[in-house]
């Protein structure tokens, strides 16, 4: 897919790794929609990215009739939809024994939710449109992009919820891609480490200092540009199926 012609729909579009990936889009001369649940942020979003190459739609990524409305509503203003791009995601933190007992269902519900079922709600919205686009000379028809974490794989003391959900999906990126497979419709997931995201920004400074020198090269947080880098070239290479890509300068998280 040429960059110039992505027609994307973004989950957590407005902010963090969402926002970096539809900038990057958008620069390349493409058009986004941006799905999240913040209306200020999706202005300024929407400002800053020109109203004719992005718009924003309040979207509950649960909400299955919501998001098939909107994911209509996305191709309508986008003339199209080939790419779709999960990001929006919640921590969910919490021990399943803490202080106070053991850990809410509510909240390892939720997470998963949000994490897992979000994304593949999204996921299928978005395939059952693009099924019926022409194919380019790959054969290509369109490209659903997950984004897990690391903590899927060594998730820390209090991530159970959350390793739980980025684990799913992960799992499910494999049988997606080759069910997928047949309308031409790639699947991938990208399982960033500890980025330099609107939630790091706000942790004190030697908190930053010490979760930046844990990571072997670049002893550094990542940048969401980095993250939209790869976005770009996985919608780019059409080899690219079915596969989990870590973007992590080689960290691997420590129990706690």
């Amino acid at each position: 897919m040429q960059l110039e012609q992505s027609k994307a729909v973004i989950t957590g579009g407005v902010s963090g790794l969402g926002l970096a990936v539809a900038q990057r889009l958008v620069a390349a001369g493409g058009k986004v929609a941006l799905f999240d649940v913040n209306d200020d942020k999706g202005a300024a979003a929407v400002a800053q990215l020109g109203a004719d190459r992005a718009r924003y739609f309040r979207t509950d990524v649960t909400d299955e009739a919501g998001v098939a409305a909107n994911v209509a509503a996305a191709t309508e203003f986008l003339g199209g939809l080939n790419a779709a791009i999960n990001c929006a995601g919640i921590l969910g933190p919490g021990r399943v024994l803490g202080r106070e007992g053991a850990m809410k269902l509510s909240t390892f519900q939720g997470t998963v939710m949000v994490n897992l079922v979000g994304s593949f709600n999204v996921a299928k919205a978005a395939a059952e449109r693009m099924q019926h686009n022409a194919p380019n000379a790959d054969g290509e028809r369109g490209v659903i992009i997950n984004t897990a974490s690391v903590a899927a794989y060594e998730g820390q003391i209090g991530q159970a919820a959350y390793s739980a959900s980025k684990a799913g999906v992960v799992g499910m990126t494999l049988p997606m891609a080759r069910e997928l497979a047949r309308f031409g419709i790639r699947v991938m997931t990208v399982a960033p480490g500890i980025f330099w995201t609107p939630m790091v920004d706000g942790m004190p400074e030697d908190v930053q200092k010490s979760l930046a020198a844990s990571i072997p090269f670049p002893s550094r947080l990542g940048q969401p540009a980095e993250f939209a880098d790869l976005v770009a070239h996985i919608l780019g290479n059409a080899y690219l199926n079915g596969e989990t890509i870590r973007l992590d300068g080689a960290t691997r998280l420590t129990p706690k």
